[in-house]
């Protein structure tokens, strides 16, 4: 429930945010920002499902082998690395006008 709650403020918050110059073009209209509001949402809400995870799985394999903690680390920072850049692209081409 609460990850509902947080997504939608998360929502709510990039719709109020939102420039009405980026939906000039569009055909929908002021829907478009709430489409664009609803999409860049998902994106940020799915990067910290995908961070949550990775944590999660992190810590679950340094307590199982806790001489490989080295080699873990850097693995998880490179896949939240390519977690946080997909993230920022889903928000870029959610915010873009169309």
């Amino acid at each position: 429930m609460k990850v509902l709650q947080l997504f939608g403020l998360v929502v709510l918050a990039l719709f109020a945010l939102a420039d009405p110059a980026l939906a000039e073009n569009a055909v929908t209209g002021p829907i478009g920002n709430l489409g664009k509001g609803i999409g860049a949402g998902l994106a940020i809400v799915g990067a910290g499902i995908g961070f949550g995870y990775i944590g999660s799985s992190m810590l679950d394999a340094m307590a199982r082998q806790p001489e490989i903690r080295g080699e873990l680390r850097t693995n998880a920072i490179i896949i939240a690395a390519l977690l946080e850049g997909a993230a920022l692209f889903a928000l870029v081409i959610c915010i873009i006008p169309g």
